[in-house]
This record gives C-alpha cells, structure tokens and sequence, in this order.
C-alpha cells in the first residue's frame, strides 16, 4: 500500500520519531513522509511510533492507498525530498 505520514510532535522527541520514519519511508519534507509499505510494515511502523510518542500530546497521521497511482501529487517551491529514480 502506499503510504503519507505526517507527524507534530514535541521537539525532544522530534529526532526519535525522524529516524524511525525514515527507516520505513522517503523523507520528502519537514515531518512529512511517503512510501510503499506492506501491512506488516505498516503495523510495525505504528508499533515503534507507539513507543516514543506521548500520545496526550503528539499526533501522527498517516493516509494509506491501495496504490501510488490514485494519488496526485502537486509540488510549488522547491521539492525537499526527491522520492523519484534512485540509482
């Protein structure tokens, strides 16, 4: 599935929660991810965020898709994070 996260969390925790997004997804912007995971993926993701959060004050939201094709995706400016051909 195709994934989007994007999190707000609290600055001592910021660098935790980076480190551990970007081990599943392309880091595209500021607190803002994309990527293909699977379900087992996805629930591990999930579980490790689960765990360096404080949930009564961050927040992380993720969009999933069946598939890349269905999203659109529009960029103005300059693109932070080039998910495109990766050699």
């Amino acid at each position: 599935m195709y994934v989007i996260l994007v999190y707000d969390v609290a600055q001592e925790r910021t660098s935790r929660a980076l480190q551990t997004c970007r081990r599943y997804l392309h880091w595209i912007q500021n607190s803002v991810f994309e990527g293909e995971l699977s379900e087992a993926q996805l629930k591990a993701l999930q579980k490790e965020l689960t765990q360096i959060l404080d949930t009564g004050y961050d927040s992380v939201i993720i969009f999933h898709f069946r598939q890349e094709k269905w999203v659109e995706r529009t960029v103005i400016g300059r693109e932070k994070g080039n998910t495109g051909n990766i050699l």
